[in-house]
C-alpha cells in the first residue's frame, strides 16, 4: 500500500509540473557537497545521489565545494539557476551554525534556499573519562560546580556543534568548564583517555566502540528521543528538560525552484528514506534515520534551527571574521 500511495504522489507531482518543466530532469543534475570528498556528508550525499539517479534516470555529479564553514559550497548553490538542476546537500552547519559564526555570511538560509527533503539526523554523545567519576549527567554537573574551572572539555573547533551544546549546558546550569579546541575528535580521544580533559560531545562512530569497549563513560545523548544506535544510553533530556540537539543532513535547491520540482524530488528521497538498505547505511554512518518529511515540513525545521543555533552561536562568543 506505502508503495502504491508514493507512486501515485510522484504521478501527481509529474502532472502538476508546466509543460516546460514535465521533462524535467532531461540533462544530468549537480550535488554540490560543501565538504571534501570522504567527509561523513560527502558520503551520504553520494550514496543519496546514487539512488537519486537510478530513479529519475540522469546522472547525479558530485561537486565538492568545501570552504569557510561550508558557506563556500552553500553559495554556489545559492546563485545557480532555480531549475531543479543544482541542489546543495545542506547540513545543520551550513544553513544554522554557520551563517550566524560568520560575521559577513554570503547567504540567508530561509531566503536563499528551497528545502527539498531531510536525510537523516546525527545524534551526539556526552562522554567522559571513567576518571572523571561521573556516571550520568547530573553527577556531571555535580561535580563541576563543586570544582569550578578545574575540569576541562574537548572539541573539534570553535563554532562546532560539539563546542556550542557544551557551551549550552554551561549557561543554563553556569557551569565553569574551559573549552580545549582539538583538529577532530579523533584527535581528542588520546586526552579524554588519560584524562586531560574530561568530558566531549562526539559522533557516534567514534564514540559508540569507545563506550562499549568500557574506555570512555556515557552520560547522555544531544536528542531528546532515545537513540536506537546503542542500548543504555539515556537522553540529556531526562536531566534537562528541553535539551534536544541534533545535527541533521538534508536536500536543498536554490530559492524559486518550481514547487512540484521540489515535490518530486522530496517525494523520491522520501521514497529512498524507507528503503531497508538506506536506513542500514545511515546506521553505518553513525545517523539516525530521520521520519520522512515534506518540503514544507522541512522548511519548518530549517527555520527553527536558525534561530536555535544562532542563540547557541551568542552564548559560545564564537565569532569568524
Amino acid at each position: 500500500m506505502l508503495r502504491m500511495l508514493q507512486a501515485a504522489a510522484l504521478l501527481l507531482c509529474v502532472l502538476a509540473l508546466p509543460a516546460s518543466a514535465q521533462t524535467y530532469p532531461n540533462k544530468p543534475i549537480r550535488l554540490v557537497v560543501p565538504y571534501p570528498p570522504g567527509a561523513l556528508t560527502d558520503l551520504l550525499g553520494r550514496a543519496v545521489g546514487e539512488r537519486l539517479a537510478a530513479a529519475l534516470k540522469q546522472p547525479v555529479i558530485i561537486d565538492n565545494r568545501p570552504g569557510a564553514g561550508t558557506l563556500v559550497g552553500a553559495e554556489v548553490a545559492a546563485k545557480s539557476p532555480a531549475d531543479g538542476y543544482t541542489l546543495l546537500m545542506a547540513t545543520s552547519t551550513t544553513l544554522g551554525i554557520s551563517p550566524a559564526l560568520y560575521r559577513k555570511s554570503p547567504i540567508d538560509p530561509v531566503k536563499d534556499f528551497a528545502p527539498v527533503a531531510q536525510a537523516g539526523a546525527v545524534t551526539f554523545f556526552l562522554i567522559a573519562s571513567p576518571s572523571f567519576g561521573a556516571k550520568n549527567v547530573k553527577e556531571m554537573i555535580d561535580i563541576v560546580r563543586a570544582s569550578p574551572g578545574k575540569f576541562n572539555y574537548g572539541s573539534v573547533g570553535n563554532g562546532s556543534p560539539h563546542q556550542l551544546f557544551m557551551e549550552v549546558l554551561k549557561k543554563e546550569y553556569g557551569l565553569d568548564i574551559q573549552h580545549i579546541p582539538y583538529k577532530g575528535t579523533l584527535a581528542a580521544i588520546p586526552d579524554l583517555l588519560t584524562g586531560k580533559i574530561q568530558m566531549m560531545f562526539s559522533d557516534a562512530t567514534v564514540a559508540i566502540p569507545n563506550i562499549q569497549s568500557g574506555k570512555v563513560i556515557a552520560l547522555g545523548t544531544s536528542s531528546a528521543k532515545q537513540t536506537t544506535l546503542i542500548a543504555g544510553v539515556p537522553p540529556i533530556a531526562d536531566t534537562v528538560p528541553g535539551f534536544d540537539w541534533q545535527a541533521w543532513q538534508g536536500v536543498v535547491a536554490p530559492a524559486g525552484t518550481p514547487s512540484a520540482i521540489l515535490a518530486l524530488l522530496s517525494a523520491e528521497l522520501q521514497r529512498i528514506q524507507g528503503t531497508p538498505d538506506f536506513r542500514a547505511l545511515l546506521v553505518r554512518f553513525g545517523m539516525d534515520p530521520s521520519p520522512p518529511n515534506t518540503p514544507e515540513q522541512f522548511a519548518a525545521i530549517v527555520k527553527s534551527d536558525v534561530e536555535r543555533w544562532a542563540k547557541a552561536v551568542a552564548a559560545s562568543g564564537a565569532v569568524v571574521d
